[in-house]
């Protein structure tokens, strides 16, 4: 069930609280289905603590984080929500086809080989479905990374920076990826540190030491800002203090 009609995600008040460090404080943020969020903020801004948060993995000091109507981290939510890591959390030593087969055995998938079919063929890496993981491109274990995340069709899917050091063009073409997800239905939640992939989202979360400087569509802040860029916009917003 989910809380509020669209929303997939409803973060209020948190605070997190790490050692010494207010990692994040009093953030509010909504992430609706259908539509890539862009997370974005400098390391250090709070992007991760907030994933975590919302994986429900990770201890708050205050507020609430509600998925899907549950709170995070809840049994229920075992199988509704896809992450991806900043690394390919895959086994180098099978292939490719085998990796995501055993993580569709791990999900209780119902049909293994259809669905293993399935999320190849949105990834575009059904070529390379005998081929040891060992062996890919960067980029190529990258998707199956993503490949992985999408099994069981998730209505959430999480990626933590799934773009650092990869070259323009796979770059392009995961993102790609993400729009045809979004499309599908399913939210899509991405953090990055990239201020020109705030373009490719719907709509973004700007955050800045474990505060939100502003949120709302890419073309809403540049009007709220009076610039030409996501990176201005920040910059903007980081000059006069401003908040939501």
């Amino acid at each position: 069930m989910v809380t509020t009609a669209g929303s997939v995600v409803q973060v209020r008040g948190l605070r997190v609280i790490r050692g010494p460090t207010t990692a994040l404080d009093g953030v509010d943020v909504t992430v609706a289905e259908g539509l890539i969020t862009g997370l974005l903020g400098p390391s250090g801004s709070g992007k991760t603590t907030l994933i975590r948060s919302i994986l429900g993995v990770q201890v708050t000091a205050a507020g609430s984080v509600t998925v899907l109507g549950h709170p995070a981290g809840s049994a229920p939510l075992r199988r509704e929500v896809g992450y991806v890591t900043q690394a390919p959390s895959v086994y180098p030593d099978l292939t490719v086809a085998e990796n995501l087969q055993y993580f569709a055995r791990v999900l209780g998938v119902a049909d293994v080989r259809a669905d293993t079919d399935r999320v190849l063929e949105v990834v575009d890496l059904g070529p390379q479905r005998r081929q040891l993981t060992a062996t890919l491109s960067g980029g190529e274990a990258s998707r199956v990374n993503l490949a992985a995340a999408l099994l069981g069709r998730p209505r959430l899917v999480v990626l933590d920076e799934p773009t650092v050091g990869l070259d323009p063009v796979l770059r392009d073409s995961l993102w790609h990826t993400f729009a045809q997800i979004a499309a599908s239905g399913t939210a899509v939640l991405v953090s990055s540190h990239v201020m020109d992939e705030a373009v490719r989202c719907d709509r973004l979360v700007l955050l800045r030491a474990g505060r939100v400087l502003a949120q709302g569509t890419p073309a809403d802040l540049l009007t709220r800002t009076g610039t030409d860029s996501a990176e201005q916009a920040f910059l903007a917003l980081v000059r006069e203090g401003r908040t939501p």
